[in-house]
C-alpha cells in the first residue's frame, strides 16, 4: 500500500527535509505552508496520515486538528511543533492529536513514529480476525468501527488501538509503559500521562459512567485492563 501524507509547517527548510525523508521511505507527500492551504488540501483530498504544526500562518494547528477531526476520527495526526509545553501537549491529545514531537527533533525519530502510526492505524485490517464481541463491546476490525450495546462509537487511531488491544485480553493488565510501547510502537520519550488522556477519552465514549466504568477498568498503581471475559 502507498500511503499519502500532508505535512503542514511554515518552516520550509525543516519541510524540505521531511518531505525527502519520507519521500524516500516511499510515501507520497503534500506540502501546505499555512492553515488556509491546508484547510484545502484536507478537503479535497485523502490522507493517511497528517504532520501538524501548532504555530502556523492564518490558521493555528488546533483549529487544523478540530478540521480533522471533524472530517474523520482515523486519520492519524502528529503534532510537529517547537511548543514542548506540557498543557498544549494534553490539549492536542485530547483534540484527538495521536502524537507529538517537538523540534528540534531527530529525523529517525520522526520516521520511526510516522512508521508506528501507519502500522497501528492499518496493518490490523490484514488480520484474520473479523469480529470480536465481548460484553457490549463490539469491533468490527477490518473496518476499524466500534459499538457498544448497538450504539456506534467514533475512535480515534489510538483510542481505537487501546480498545482493540484490551478487549482482545480482556482481564490482563497493562501498564501505561507497556501501552506505549504497544500502542505507538517504539519507545516513547513523552511521559505517561499521554495514556491517561486517550483512556479518559475512551472512557468518555464508550462508558455510561465515565467516573465510575464497567469497561476500561484501572488497577491502581500498575495499569489498565477490560473488565470482560
Amino acid at each position: 500500500m502507498s500511503y499519502r501524507i500532508l505535512l503542514i509547517d511554515d518552516e520550509e527548510n525543516i519541510v524540505k527535509g521531511i518531505k525527502y525523508n519520507l519521500e524516500n521511505e516511499g510515501y507520497a507527500v503534500d506540502v501546505a505552508y499555512d492553515g488556509e492551504t491546508a484547510v484545502r488540501f484536507i478537503a479535497d483530498n485523502v490522507y493517511n496520515l497528517i504532520i501538524l504544526d501548532i504555530m502556523l500562518p492564518k490558521y493555528d494547528g488546533m483549529y487544523l486538528l478540530k478540521k480533522i477531526r471533524d472530517r474523520s476520527s482515523a486519520i492519524p495526526v502528529l503534532m510537529l511543533t517547537a511548543r514542548g509545553y506540557d498543557e498544549d501537549k494534553v490539549k492536542a491529545f485530547e483534540m484527538g492529536a495521536d502524537d507529538y514531537l517537538t523540534k528540534p527533533f531527530s529525523i529517525v525519530e520522526l520516521k520511526a513514529r510516522v512508521k508506528a502510526l501507519l502500522r497501528r492505524a492499518y496493518d490490523l485490517s490484514t488480520t484474520k480476525i473479523d469480529i470480536i464481541k465481548n460484553g457490549d463491546i463490539l469491533i468490527d476490525v477490518a473496518l476499524r468501527k466500534v459499538s457498544v450495546d448497538g450504539r456506534v462509537v467514533d475512535l480515534t487511531s489510538k483510542e481505537f488501538d487501546i480498545l482493540f488491544l484490551l478487549v482482545s485480553n480482556p482481564r490482563k493488565t497493562y501498564s501505561r509503559d507497556t501501552l506505549l510501547e504497544i500502542i505507538w510502537g517504539y519507545d516513547y520519550y513523552g511521559d505517561s500521562r499521554t495514556v491517561d488522556v486517550h483512556v479518559r477519552r475512551l472512557r468518555e465514549k464508550i462508558e455510561r459512567d465515565p467516573g465510575n466504568p464497567q469497561y476500561i477498568m484501572t488497577k491502581w498503581g500498575v495499569g489498565y485492563y477490560y473488565n470482560g471475559e
